[in-house]
């Protein structure tokens, strides 16, 4: 029997997507490198060699790439900026000359969006830091926080009179805990006492850059996107439920806390005591990084089950993130990842739809009133065009159907969740895997750049066309099958 789910009046729906792993044209009008530059031209480091030289070379297709978004009936389109583009001598003693280059690309990319009827959300960072900052310690200094504030003060200059929700950061833990700890993420460091400074210092930034945009645009709205993460304890033995909480404090109460209601939250701290003294947050830091935004961005992939580690087998890493020399999750040594039972997307994730609900939930519970977005949600399957051109890409059609039945219960629950957008509009460079994964509800030809539509492009479209969610059976929502 078929259900029907609908979504409230006016919700908002759109698909997202990365500078570096789109635009290419990496070295033109005046772009200098980034630390993904660095990392995928480093052998070794990524999938096959892959970089983002040419990536989807949306840079040189951006009207194309509108039109199709307009094709699919999208209300919005999130997009991230090149820092590198915009001040591109940027370095740890000041932002340097503005670059009207990259502004102009930006604000040419804005008016066709507008011209088209389709919303701009701007991601102002989104893992593509200057090497020049890099250099100078990256996230690990104070000054690349301040260094990020006068660049978002500088986009939302340009931008503001047009763009109405600027996000700060995307993912601050995969920036900190992926790229200073683990070392599968530019730039590629393992040095865990790093990752934690780099936490505060991305928790920084967001409440010095926030406050600046407010200055120059007072009617700007702030965001910023976090991958909260929904822990499963294996058992509800003290042992499991302990590895939970400490997982859950680096992945979620390390950002959440700071940003919304100010201080690092006790127990992480001691936790770690062993890796940092916490030196790196002066007096006032913690006032600063108190930033509420007036949307939270939830992205939301796959559950993260955890268990106490007895030593008693090989310990399971399954965390899906890679398999680094590093590990991102510090002071957990005695905490596995087993491996995901059930179907699983071509990342390996395990599918559970119940976990976007659950975070969605645990929002609208702890922070009552906050307006959420889901920023990203998505799955990366190996699809390919068939005889006759066409993508069918079932399994991916599935998992969207699932996440947003799911998001639709919680909504009609109370959740003020007002919008969705799927990862991602296009294939793309997917990080240190290259091009071997496919998250993109279109196909890219990377040998041609032709796009075609997969059948979850269509899917989804007709979602957006009526704003109702047709289920052919009304499914448990952990039913992944």
């Amino acid at each position: 029997m078929s259900a029907v789910r609908s979504f409230p009046p006016g919700f908002d729906w759109g698909a997202a997507t990365a500078a570096y792993q789109i635009e290419g044209a990496v070295d033109e009008d005046g772009r200098t490198p980034s630390i993904w530059d660095t990392y995928a031209h480093t052998p070794g480091r990524t999938a096959r060699g892959d970089t983002g030289d040419v990536a989807a070379d949306h840079y040189h297709r951006v009207d194309a790439d509108v039109a199709l978004m307009r094709e699919l009936g999208l209300h919005s389109y999130r997009f991230s900026i090149s820092w590198s583009r915009i001040t591109p001598q940027v370095d740890a003693d000041g932002t340097g000359p503005v670059n009207p280059a990259g502004l102009a690309f930006y604000s040419r990319l804005v008016d066709t969006l507008l011209a088209a009827g389709i919303t701009p959300v701007v991601t102002l960072y989104h893992w593509d830091l200057p090497q020049a900052l890099e250099d100078a310690g990256g996230w690990t200094s104070r000054t690349t926080a301040y260094r990020f504030a006068e660049y978002a003060a500088v986009v939302a200059t340009e931008l503001g009179d047009r763009v109405r929700l600027f996000t700060t950061l995307n993912e601050p833990w995969c920036s900190a805990f992926l790229g200073y700890a683990a070392g599968v993420h530019a730039p590629g460091r393992t040095d865990p006492a790093a990752a934690l400074a780099a936490v505060h210092h991305l928790n920084l930034a967001h409440g010095l850059a926030a406050r600046a945009i407010r200055e120059r645009v007072p009617s700007a709205r702030i965001a910023v996107s976090l991958n909260l993460a929904w822990v499963v304890p294996e058992t509800g033995s003290a042992a499991d439920l302990d590895a939970a909480r400490r997982v859950d404090g680096l992945q979620n109460r390390l950002f959440l806390q700071p940003m919304l209601t100010g201080g690092y939250p006790a127990d992480v701290v001691a936790d770690t005591a062993g890796v940092t003294d916490w030196s790196f947050v002066r007096p006032g830091d913690e006032e600063l990084a108190l930033a509420p935004p007036d949307v939270l961005g939830v992205n939301y992939y796959t559950p993260t089950h955890v268990r106490h580690w007895t030593r008693e087998r090989p310990r399971e890493t399954a965390d899906g993130h890679g398999d680094g020399t590093g590990s991102p999750w510090i002071a957990c040594d005695d905490v596995e990842f087993p491996r995901p039972v059930g179907p699983l997307t071509d990342m390996g994730w395990g599918i559970d739809a119940r976990g976007l609900a659950e975070v969605v939930r645990r929002i609208t519970r702890e922070f009552p009133g906050l307006e959420m977005v889901v920023t990203e949600n998505g799955a990366a399957f190996p699809d390919e065009p068939g005889p006759d051109g066409t993508v069918a890409d079932p399994q991916r059609v599935d998992y969207l159907r699932r996440h947003l039945a799911a998001l639709a219960e919680v909504i009609a629950e109370g959740a003020p969740v007002r919008g969705y957008y799927v990862w991602s509009l296009l294939d793309n460079f997917e990080w240190a895997w290259g091009y071997a994964k496919r998250f993109g509800v279109v196909h890219v030809d990377y040998g041609t750049q032709v796009r075609t539509p997969k059948d979850s492009a269509r899917f989804y479209a007709g979602v957006v066309r009526t704003n109702t969610l047709t289920l052919d059976r009304t499914p448990d929502s952990g039913d992944a099958a």
